[in-house]
């Protein structure tokens, strides 16, 4: 499993110093390693079992969390909509040894969300969520997402600080938050800036 992100990050690096030409579309835009061992962390001492993630690009996050989840005995779902990239994840995953506990919603992240919302079972179910799509929507996907999460769950969203050209969007998406009464956060510098959001009611 390890090797595998191991090499996941070596992709991500050459992407980032543009070491190799990459589509745009293909491109992994990948959370840090930090980010990963936070949020495999988190997992653990919550013992998080049932996780949802928004934007699973080529499954680097993905695999940082499932290798917790599985420990916790819980399954994962994760969303992409970009074919390309599910093709990439489906063969990381095959390679790490996590297919098995991960579900694979192919679509727009507003109609997956509409579609989980709509099911009685997906009700305060999630104990952890990680959000890492388009930022434009990200108040959007929490106010759909929150529903979902159990109480004391908790929600992690990416590029809260880096790039900079997402911190106005992402500024307004922690005013977002703290201005609701149902839950607490806090932005931490890890990574490129992740917002820790834990539901309180």
């Amino acid at each position: 499993m390890f090797e595998v992100l191991e090499e996941l990050e070596r992709q991500s690096s050459l992407e980032k110093s543009r070491k190799v030409d990459v589509a745009p579309n293909e491109r992994m835009l990948a959370i840090t390693k930090e980010t990963g061992e936070l949020l495999n962390m988190i997992i653990r001492m919550k013992n998080a079992k049932n996780m949802l993630e928004v934007g699973m690009s080529v499954g680097y996050s993905t695999i940082w969390c499932a290798e917790a989840i599985i420990e916790n005995g819980g399954s994962i779902i994760t969303i992409e909509q970009n074919p390309v990239k599910i093709k990439r994840a489906k063969e990381n995953f095959q390679k790490a040894g996590v297919s098995e506990v991960i579900t694979i919603e192919e679509g727009l992240a507003m109609e997956v969300l509409r579609k989980l919302s709509l099911q009685e079972k997906y009700k305060n179910f999630f104990d952890f969520v990680l959000i890492d799509a388009d930022k434009e929507n990200a108040i959007e996907y929490f106010d759909m997402i929150l529903p979902l999460v159990s109480i004391g769950g908790v929600i992690i969203t990416d590029n809260m600080l880096y790039p900079e050209k997402y911190r106005e969007e992402m500024k307004k998406y922690s005013q977002h938050i703290h201005a609701n009464q149902n839950v607490r956060t806090i932005t931490s510098p890890i990574g490129n800036g992740e917002e820790i959001t834990v539901k309180l009611r």
